[in-house]
C-alpha cells in the first residue's frame, strides 16, 4: 500500500504521477529511431531501447557531422599567440 504525502493511503509519491495528471509540454512526434510515438519519460524517443539505440550510433561514429576535407582547423584564440 503506498500512502500520500498527508499520510492516507491510495495515492503514490510525487515521483510516480498517473499518465492522466500529467501535462504535455510537447507534442508526440514520431520516435527518430522507429518511427512510433514519442513517449514524454524518453522524448524524442518511444521507449529506453531507442534512446540506447540513438546512443550508441553517437559514440560508434555512426553519426558523423560533415567537415571539409580542405579546409583547415581555426586556430584557437592564445594559441599562436606570438610574443
Amino acid at each position: 500500500m503506498r500512502f500520500r504525502l498527508d499520510g492516507r493511503p491510495g495515492a503514490t509519491h510525487l515521483g510516480r504521477m498517473s499518465p492522466d495528471n500529467i501535462v504535455r509540454l510537447r507534442p508526440t512526434r514520431p520516435c527518430p529511431i522507429c518511427g512510433r510515438p514519442s513517449a514524454q519519460a524518453f522524448h524524442p524517443f518511444c521507449s529506453q531501447r531507442c534512446a540506447d539505440v540513438d546512443l550508441n550510433r553517437w559514440l560508434s561514429g555512426s553519426y558523423v557531422i560533415p567537415a571539409d576535407a580542405d579546409s583547415e582547423p581555426e586556430a584557437m584564440p592564445g594559441e599562436d599567440d606570438e610574443v
